[in-house]
């Protein structure tokens, strides 16, 4: 979804004994690969209460190259920078070499939703060449939607490592999902492992698109995550934070997927990511 409409649920985990299994009370040893989506209106919220200690939640991003708005920093995590445009108010290309020797992020996630936002994929290929390739820590490529489109999603991302022609390094696979059911979620899954063989995916974006069932239908995950190497449930806010900064990704998807009540402590579908599953 695009950035301001972006919004997140939990996907459902269906009946699937091979993929997917119901959570237990257990906990989740380290070192972790989740992470949290933090949005530019965080600033009340801590990250803290999302890291247990053992490496359940170790990773945060907020679509920007400067730290994390909050009550209390990184929260513990390890904070992946994005240069989620090809250059922003926010996060001017000009200060990305900066920025990441001030802040030290060892990982950069780069534009978000080009498919979708009028950039083509020559124009990525050659952005990323110029702005991305000199960077000496670990790089993703763009992270594309979903989209069945033609020229969209992974399509647009093949025309994009087609236009790199072997000239754009990269360490990661970048996707969204937002869909109806858990059987599109982990078919989209197998079919970006299936297109790019042998390369590590990450998963920053992913959500049913309003289930019947609010809260109650975001208490497991799927088991097919095991495939990606960071995946990043959205969103890591409060349901009154994310309806008064984002009433069109409310109407999409609803408030129950929110990892923070609105008190600040962990919702129910927060405290499933320091659990075993």
């Amino acid at each position: 979804m695009k950035f301001s409409t972006t919004a997140y649920v939990t996907l459902l985990a269906m009946s699937s004994s091979s993929l997917a299994a119901p959570l237990s009370a257990s906990k989740r040893a380290g070192p972790g690969k989740r992470g949290l989506v933090w949005p530019f209106y965080n600033g009340p919220l801590d990250p803290a209460k999302l890291n247990d200690g053992q490496g359940s939640v170790n990773l945060i991003y907020d679509y920007e190259t400067f730290a994390p708005p909050s009550s209390n920093g990184n929260g513990g995590l390890n904070f992946i920078g994005m240069q989620r445009c090809l250059d922003c108010d926010s996060s001017p290309i000009a200060q990305l070499a900066t920025r990441q020797q001030q802040l030290g992020f060892s990982t950069l996630f780069t534009l978000n939703e080009p498919d979708i936002n009028g950039i083509t994929p020559p124009q990525a290929a050659a952005w990323y060449k110029q702005n991305i390739n000199s960077m000496a820590i670990k790089k993703a490529l763009p992270a594309v939607t979903s989209s069945q489109t033609a020229g969209q999603g992974l399509d647009w991302l093949q025309q994009m490592i087609d236009a790199c022609a072997g000239d754009c390094f990269f360490d990661y696979i970048n996707l969204h999902h937002y869909g109806a059911n858990f059987d599109q979620f982990k078919a989209h899954v197998l079919d970006a492992n299936t297109r790019f063989p042998g390369k590590q995916i990450v998963i920053t974006e992913f959500a049913l698109q309003n289930p019947p069932g609010g809260q109650a239908d975001h208490i497991c995950f799927p088991g097919c995550l095991s495939l990606c190497e960071m995946y990043f449930p959205f969103l890591a806010s409060t349901p009154s934070l994310f309806a008064a900064n984002d009433a069109a990704g409310v109407g999409f998807v609803g408030t129950g997927s929110t990892l923070f009540n609105d008190d600040g402590s962990p919702s129910a579908v927060g405290a499933l990511m320091s659990q075993a599953f």
